[in-house]
């Protein structure tokens, strides 16, 4: 084989005689040049034109996606601190719930209820249609949100109830404040009673319409309820006279007193010292006379009496 290289730097044409094997070699290289310039402009175009982007581009794309990354990870971590904090939450919450219903225990004993009337281990029981309520984001965090949702129903609830046993201990505490009840003095005894008995000054018999103790001249006398003084003065038979109105149609006398301690439009309280014990007006010695009035009628006051000691 020969190969004719013709150039200015040739006096005459070269001339190259190759044998068989020379002329593979030759070939060879020759193929392999060809081959890499071939690649690499395939691969500069495909990089300039191939994929739509120019280099600038993607590393702009590339940027961008490093940023989300952080964005992501920073709203990945403020999560996890939301969800401890709502743990914590839910872990308060609980522990109001276990004190809530400790004391709803407690003051059901102190209230004298009966077993059962108000019980705090379950719920109470309540009806009526009501319409469903979208909490946004719930599906979010479904566990945590239905944990919420329960406390939040036990905290209603207990409170509910709670609402209602105060208004029963309320109401017990105002029955018991304006009910009359209890003795009216500390020491002495009870020397007459309620209803027929022969009258010690005329003989006869009469209709007694309280109860006498007898006692000490200048021992104390207490009102057996709250309420407001509506008498304070002598009265014909009683002598000084203490009247109290309690309301609910109730009011109490004390009568034959040394002398009285409050006055008309006075507001007493259950146990307070209303008058010193005398022996004026119809008496044969130091002594109370006590009445309890029921819508203006006198009624046995040994009921009310008594009543305290149940």
């Amino acid at each position: 084989m020969n190969v004719v290289i013709f150039g200015k730097g040739f006096g005459k044409p070269l001339q190259i005689n190759l044998s068989g094997r020379g002329a593979a070699a030759v070939g060879a290289v020759f193929a392999g040049i060809l081959g890499t310039l071939a690649f690499g402009a395939g691969y500069y175009y495909s990089a300039q034109t191939g994929s739509g982007m120019s280099q600038t581009e993607v590393a702009s794309l590339t940027e961008e996606l490093d940023s989300q990354k952080s964005e992501i990870a920073d709203t990945r971590q403020q999560t996890e601190d939301t969800l401890d904090a709502l743990a914590i939450r839910i872990g308060q919450m609980n522990a109001r719930v276990i004190r809530l219903d400790a004391l709803g225990r407690r003051l059901t004993e102190m209230a004298d209820l009966e077993d059962g009337e108000f019980d705090f281990d379950s719920e109470p029981a309540i009806g009526g249609p009501e319409d469903e309520i979208f909490v946004a984001g719930s599906a979010a965090v479904p566990e945590l949100m239905t944990a919420m949702l329960e406390l939040d129903s036990q905290l209603n609830n207990r409170e509910s109830q709670l609402g209602v046993l105060e208004s029963v201990i309320q109401d017990q505490n105002l029955s018991d404040r304006v009910y009359p009840q209890g003795r009216p003095v500390r020491s002495g005894w009870m020397s007459s009673y309620f209803g027929r008995r022969t009258d010690p000054f005329t003989g006869k018999p009469a209709n007694h319409r309280g109860v006498d103790f007898a006692g000490k001249g200048g021992d104390d006398i207490f009102a057996v309820a709250d309420g407001v003084v509506t008498w304070s003065s002598e009265r014909y038979g009683f002598g000084n006279l203490v009247e109290i109105n309690h309301g609910n149609g109730y009011s109490t006398r004390y009568a034959h007193n040394e002398r009285n301690l409050v006055a008309i439009g006075e507001e007493v309280k259950k146990g307070q010292t209303v008058a010193l014990m005398g022996e004026t007006g119809r008496a044969t010695g130091p002594n109370l006379h006590f009445e309890v009035l029921k819508n203006g009628q006198r009624v046995n006051p040994v009921t009310f009496i008594r009543r305290a000691a149940d």
